[in-house]
């Protein structure tokens, strides 16, 4: 991106500009929240607990000398709770992310050989490839992760925001070539 007409990375230059949408945002949340180990692990362990307080609740309602409504309707709220907790984890931080980003109003990313630049309204931000290293590619979007090490960042690049069919093929091929496919 240093600009001059010798750059030898000019032709790696891909731009999109887009209007940010909800379900974007709402997919790339949801692909970085998968992408995440802690995250399965805290899933997994929600679903765990509230396997367990059903269980529990169901005990005290069938075992005999049980049968304490209270302690049972505690555990199985406790178990929905927790259940609850996790399925919408997502999508509230999709909509606080989306909230921030729709405030911008139309975004532009340029993605090239030394990384990604975003630039919207009162932002701008310049990511580098070793912070984007992995990414994933789905039906609407290439959602670029951090490194495992470095906990859950993302980027996201909507493929309604390329002038064109060819952009999505020539952005996955400089993907490939400065970020893992997850």
């Amino acid at each position: 991106m240093n600009g001059t007409t010798d750059d030898p990375t000019l032709h790696d230059r891909i731009e999109l500009t887009y209007l940010p949408v909800l379900a974007d945002v709402r997919e790339a949340v949801r692909v970085t929240l998968d992408a995440a180990r802690w995250w399965r692990a805290l899933r997994g362990a929600a679903y765990g607990a509230a396997a367990l307080a059903f269980l529990v609740a169901a005990l005290e309602l069938l075992l005999p000398g049980g049968r304490d409504p209270g302690t049972a309707a505690g555990m199985a709220g406790l178990g929905a709770a927790a259940v609850a907790v996790v399925r919408l984890m997502g999508p509230v931080v999709a909509r606080a992310v989306f909230l921030a980003v729709r405030a911008q109003g139309e975004a532009r990313a340029v993605v090239d050989a030394e990384g990604g630049r975003w630039t919207a309204r009162d932002i701008e931000q310049v990511i580098r490839w070793p912070m984007l290293s992995r990414y994933v590619e789905t039906d609407r979007l290439f959602v670029l992760l951090t490194p495992r090490r470095t906990g859950s960042g993302f980027a996201y690049l909507p493929k309604h925001g390329l002038a064109g069919p060819a952009d999505a093929e020539r952005l996955r091929a400089l993907l490939d070539r400065h970020s893992a496919r997850v």
